[in-house]
């Protein structure tokens, strides 16, 4: 099966890309103003490109390396150093194992974009991206995925943290990273505007469920039934979440709309990420169900309620839905309660302080926030001099 395993793995590795490129980028892109579309697609592109050399340079080995502490891997990895196209990890070649986690080192922080999205600085958006990535993403996915200490026999005990491809490692962390920043910008200047092209909104989320095929079946490691057990809960899932959620804003507000129901399958995707290894369809088809009314009611609150302009809903979507799917893990008896709910406190602590520290340190070497003539002609033209459509609005 080493073979099956090999061509499944760059397979899953290609569909995860996708998920960043096209298929956020035209997702997000989609959902703000004509005049922000372009600075969307540069975000995304950017911090692509940027994660991927900096995974490449120290990244992985923080993640992955050969150290003995349960914090952080170390540096003995730097830059791929002692491995080639024959050393392995587990059944697979190791640059390939990197080049899997490097997707996932590219989407999380990318997935942060929706937060601060037709305000925010581009150089602040580089350098606090790849800063975070380093000091946030890799830690914990070393603690969580890296035998660190949230593994079985660390510190929740003999049954470790339960996340099989990212509901704390990656929505936890990216949500909760992306209410920080929001309330740090403030709201935008005008809220007003409705996304300025739904139709591309469905066709990124169109993508990143199709993507996400490679997100979770590929964290199997292998092409095998369980691959194809987690390919198959997290469509149902999708499915059922954006059911949900169609059939809950149309109770409350008379109409169902395209943007509505395919947030709603970004929620049931979320949901079922940490525990796509673990369930069933029936499992899946309750998770799904529930994250399409549960995360709606988290965009209300957010938004409403708590009035943060979480722009594009990162953390009601993404931070919520992960973590609860984190959490029915447990209900479903295929988790500790302590470990299921000690990571998902530990994790959320670590990152709202080190997200706090990095946008002040950040802010004092690059603007936070763009000015307010810039805010009002749009970032497209202000910032990367070019337009997306010959008119704005």
């Amino acid at each position: 099966m080493v073979g099956a395993d090999t061509a499944w793995i760059i397979v899953a590795t290609a569909l995860v890309l996708f998920m960043t490129l096209p298929g956020l980028a035209l997702f997000y892109g989609g959902l703000v103003r004509a005049r922000n579309v372009l600075s969307v697609f540069m975000h995304c592109y950017a911090i692509a490109c940027l994660m991927s050399v900096l995974w490449l340079a120290v990244g992985y080995s923080i993640a992955f390396g050969g150290g003995t502490s349960g914090y952080w891997g170390g540096l003995d990895k730097m830059f791929l150093a002692g491995i080639d196209a024959d050393t392995l990890s587990g059944t697979l070649p190791e640059v390939l194992f990197f080049a899997f986690q490097m997707t996932f080192a590219i989407i999380t922080p990318a997935l942060i974009v929706g937060a601060y999205v037709e305000r925010i600085g581009f150089g602040f958006v580089l350098t606090f991206s790849g800063l975070w990535m380093l000091l946030c993403y890799a830690p914990v996915v070393h603690w969580i995925w890296g035998g660190g200490m949230m593994a079985d026999g660390g510190i929740f005990g003999e049954v470790g943290v339960r996340d099989f491809a990212g509901g704390i490692v990656v929505h936890e962390t990216a949500g909760l990273a992306a209410l920080i920043l929001a309330i740090f910008l403030g709201a935008r200047k005008d809220a007003s505007k409705p996304p300025h092209n739904p139709g591309m909104v469905m066709i990124g989320a169109a993508m990143l469920w199709v993507g996400w095929f490679g997100f979770n079946g590929g964290s199997q490691l292998a092409a095998d039934g369980g691959a194809a057990m987690a390919l198959t809960v997290t469509h149902i899932s999708a499915a059922t979440a954006s059911l949900t959620w169609a059939l809950w804003e149309k109770f409350k507000f008379g109409k169902a709309s395209l943007v509505g129901m395919v947030t709603g399958t970004i929620a049931g995707l979320a949901s079922i990420t940490p525990a796509s290894g673990f369930v069933g369809p029936v499992e899946a088809l309750v998770i799904g169900a529930v994250a399409g009314v549960l995360c709606q009611e988290g965009v209300n609150l957010i938004r409403n309620t708590f009035k943060i302009d979480d722009t594009l809903d990162v953390f009601a979507v993404h931070g919520v839905g992960g973590i609860f799917g984190t959490i029915m893990i447990a209900v479903f008896g295929q988790g500790a309660w302590v470990a299921q709910l000690g990571g998902l406190a530990v994790v959320g602590v670590y990152t709202i302080v080190v997200t706090i520290v990095l946008v002040k340190l950040v802010g004092l070497v690059t603007p936070l926030r763009v000015n307010e003539e810039t805010e009002t002609t749009g970032l497209d033209l202000a910032q990367h001099g070019e337009r997306a459509y010959d008119i704005t609005s």
